[in-house]
């Protein structure tokens, strides 16, 4: 089966004639499905008007900064350690702030390590007064600056938790994959 996409909702006709295969077409579990989503999307409020929205993306750009700036003990400190902090990346997880912060190390000896988060399309959504996530594009300049870096993209998921509202968010949990176009 294949995902979803605008020529899913014509009648079996248009896809005949749009050459699709029977296989292609959706079922009326997709359709349901789909609909339900969408019901479920248009039933949220926006992003700004969720409570914490705009305090996880404040602590994802102070992170931010002090990665750009090298600020590896002001990362560290951002990590939780109860829970422990989990970082996925490039297929391996690595586990504990310590752990973190070593493997980021090895990226920061490059002559060139820049993250430029794509803050606009950020996604920022508080689960309860004690969790949060946060979704968002970046570009990674990583390399020497002769010939120029690499740049490279890359999609992060961030879990933020806290203990009640009066506590600044900590970040449990960092997922990264590189972006795909399409």
């Amino acid at each position: 089966m294949t995902s979803l996409d605008k020529s899913s909702l014509l009648p079996a006709s248009a896809h005949a004639a749009a050459g699709l295969s029977p296989e292609a077409q959706p079922t009326r579990r997709h359709v349901i499905a789909g609909g339900a989503g969408a019901a479920l999307a248009a039933a949220l409020p926006p992003v700004g008007v969720r409570a914490g929205g705009a305090d996880v993306i404040a602590t994802y750009k102070a992170f931010a900064a002090a990665q750009n700036a090298g600020e590896l003990a002001v990362v560290r400190e951002m990590f939780t350690q109860d829970p422990p902090f989990l970082w996925v990346s490039d297929g391996m997880s690595i586990w504990g702030r310590d752990a973190a912060i070593e493997r980021m190390a090895l990226f920061r000896s490059s002559e060139i390590w820049r993250v430029t988060p794509d803050l606009d399309r950020a996604v920022a959504v508080e689960l309860n007064a004690g969790a949060a996530y946060l979704h968002l594009p970046l570009e990674l300049a990583i390399g020497p600056r002769v010939p120029g870096p690499d740049r490279l993209r890359f999609l992060v998921s961030m879990l933020a938790v806290r203990k009640d509202r009066s506590e600044d968010w900590r970040i449990a949990a960092l997922f990264t994959t590189t972006e795909k176009k399409g």
